[in-house]
């Protein structure tokens, strides 16, 4: 398997998780935010689909920043967009050549800094930072009343035993 596979193969397993942690949170509280510099729930899901939108730019090779959107007005709207964005970047991830996938480009290494990086390790750190941002995004859903489901094992909430 390269090292390509292995990716997309673990980025579609996380994306199954963040889904699950994502449906399971209550509609009705999408503007809660645990502190006043946090996120609320909706700006936090919705940065979901942001990094969904910086994997296409690792895909072309071209780091530009953070992308931008409105965030839609419900919590369904954010999900079914998280859900079209991965299926899109997903299938063009698959399409790139492993080449290509292996060429370096610029991305952010400190306030108005770049540094030259494999697209391959640029793809593992923003993998690793939606894991940051489920993580993230459980406590809220804990803090609301929501059940956690299982992430990389039991919880209080889905045990397995």
């Amino acid at each position: 398997m390269s090292e390509k596979d292995m990716y997309l193969q673990t980025w579609d397993r996380e994306f199954q998780t963040t889904l699950k942690v994502l449906k399971n949170y209550p509609v009705e509280q999408r503007t809660f935010r645990p502190h006043g510099r946090s996120k609320t729930a909706a700006e936090l899901a919705w940065t979901f689909v942001m990094e969904e939108k910086v994997i296409d730019q690792i895909i072309k090779g071209e780091f530009q920043g953070a992308p931008q959107g409105e965030i839609p007005a419900t919590m369904a709207e954010i999900i079914a967009e998280y859900e079209r964005s991965h299926r899109a970047m997903f299938d063009k991830m698959n399409r790139l050549p492993d080449a290509e996938y292996e060429r370096t480009m610029k991305f952010s290494v400190g306030p108005k800094q770049m540094g030259d990086f494999r697209r391959a390790d640029v793809c593992w750190f923003m993998l690793m930072d939606m894991v940051h941002h489920r993580g993230q995004f459980s406590v809220y859903l804990r803090m609301v009343g929501g059940k956690v489901p299982s992430i990389y094992g039991p919880s209080a909430d889905e045990p397995w035993m």
